[in-house]
């Protein structure tokens, strides 16, 4: 399979990874009326896009950079530009320093059990450089996006869109949006996406595990612990 036809892979919902059981906090946010049409659901994505998104981009570039082999060699492309200086992470740091990212318990234990589908996903493709089974879901995609031969632009740029994709196709089923209006959105924000996993591409392949970026959401995260305490919810998270 070639890499484009395998990021596309990647990065369709119907990848077997459970991410279509998540809405990336946007249940708790239409609950609270936050958002409640097509205007807000497009601040809520910029929003998450400029935050989570770019923390989940650049660790999932790391995370893809660092189960490469050190030499493979690859042609610089419109994804993966030339970078002067490369700073390898292991895994392990990378894993613990995104659970020092995520301050709620709640966006933990979904993103560790994103991570886990996504591995067991990855295993069933690809042969993993990890024998981890645990890891948070941006760490655990960069790792199968390096098993599936991708680089780490790539990894980002798949997480960068995902973001995105997941609360978008949560917004039709809670709010009962346009999916075409809803998709029109999306495309909008396409750009925006790609600045986004260019910043984090190059901040991963550049920075130590601690200079990583950190954006917050705080809203994100108490609507997360929020949202675990319902009995009755259509999304994990």
């Amino acid at each position: 399979m070639g890499a484009h036809s395998t990021l596309l892979l990647l990065a369709d919902g119907r990848f077997p990874a459970g991410g279509h059981a998540h809405s990336g906090g946007l249940e708790a946010a239409v609950t609270a009326g936050r958002v409640r049409d097509l205007a807000s659901l497009g601040a809520f994505l910029h929003g998450r896009l400029a935050t989570a998104g770019l923390v989940t981009a650049a660790f999932a570039a790391a995370a893809c950079a660092a189960s490469r082999p050190p030499a493979e060699p690859r042609p610089a492309t419109m994804l993966q530009p030339a970078v002067a200086v490369c700073v390898r992470h292991s895994v392990a740091e990378l894993d613990a320093g995104l659970d020092a990212r995520t301050p709620s318990p709640a966006l933990r234990r979904a993103s560790r059990a994103q991570g886990r589908a996504l591995l067991r996903a990855g295993r069933a493709l690809w042969t993993l450089s990890t024998v981890e089974r645990e890891l948070h879901q941006p760490v655990a995609l960069g790792v199968v996006a390096a098993a599936a031969g991708l680089c780490p632009a790539e990894a980002a740029l798949t997480a960068a869109y995902g973001t995105l994709t997941g609360p978008a196709s949560a917004a039709v089923r809670l709010l009962g949006l346009d999916p075409y209006a809803t998709h029109a959105l999306v495309a909008r924000l396409a750009e925006e996406c790609d600045a986004t996993a260019t910043r984090a591409v190059a901040a991963a392949l550049e920075s130590t595990v601690d200079d990583l970026p950190a954006c917050s959401a705080p809203l994100l995260d108490i609507g997360a612990e929020i949202h675990a305490s319902w009995e009755v919810r259509l999304f994990a998270s």
